[in-house]
């Protein structure tokens, strides 16, 4: 039998076999649902062998929540020019939260299979649940910060639960992002998904 099929592969290869691993699944999840997909399928497109699979990763949920909170490291990113902007005129505030809108458009096509497979998994899986929500409420608790920290959005809002209207924004934009990396008209069409989000923000906020 093959030596490499019966021990955990030497650490100084560990960047590589690792890297392997999540290039395979990301590019398996371009054409497949993260359901359909098995380890063996994994390890197969990977070229690794099952011991080097399970050394980094108890099981394929885990392989896709360390994609996962890549991009999700990227999204927080993409979200900086208005979640960490300083309020200044409501105009300037508008441009930054459309800009946010629109690299979180480029953040979600560019991972679509990965963040589509997120978002069909975490309802039936507990440890993915406990990761996309665990996510999701970082994107909630930027908005509210930035909200609560702007004179204009709060007295929009005149006395609106925060973090109510931040956390349906945010899943708002979860879901037509999701719509948008299947492929689901309208939202197919980048200016309608990135115009339809930027004006529900907006006009909510400012």
């Amino acid at each position: 039998m093959n030596a490499r099929r019966d021990h955990p592969p030497p650490s100084a290869a560990a960047p590589e076999l690792r890297e392997r691993v999540l290039d395979a699944l990301r590019d398996l999840l371009r054409e497949r649902t993260f359901d359909s997909l098995s380890v063996a399928e994994i390890i197969a497109a990977a070229e690794v062998s099952r011991a080097s699979f399970y050394f980094y990763f108890p099981s394929k949920q885990a392989a896709l929540a360390d994609l996962v909170r890549r991009a999700v490291g990227a999204g927080h990113d993409a979200a900086q020019p208005w979640a960490e902007s300083s309020p200044a005129s409501p105009a300037d505030s508008r441009a930054a939260l459309r800009g946010g809108i629109d690299d979180g458009a480029t953040l979600w096509l560019d991972n679509a299979g990965v963040l589509r497979a997120i978002v069909e998994s975490w309802g039936s899986d507990p440890q993915l649940r406990e990761l996309w929500l665990d996510q999701m409420a970082t994107f909630t608790a930027a908005a509210v910060a930035r909200i609560e920290a702007d004179p204009d959005a709060m007295r929009r809002l005149a006395g609106v639960d925060v973090q109510a209207v931040a956390a349906s924004l945010t899943w708002l934009g979860e879901r037509l992002y999701y719509l948008a990396a299947c492929g689901v008209p309208p939202f197919d069409d980048r200016e309608v998904l990135v115009d339809t989000l930027a004006h529900v923000w907006t006009s909510t906020l400012y």
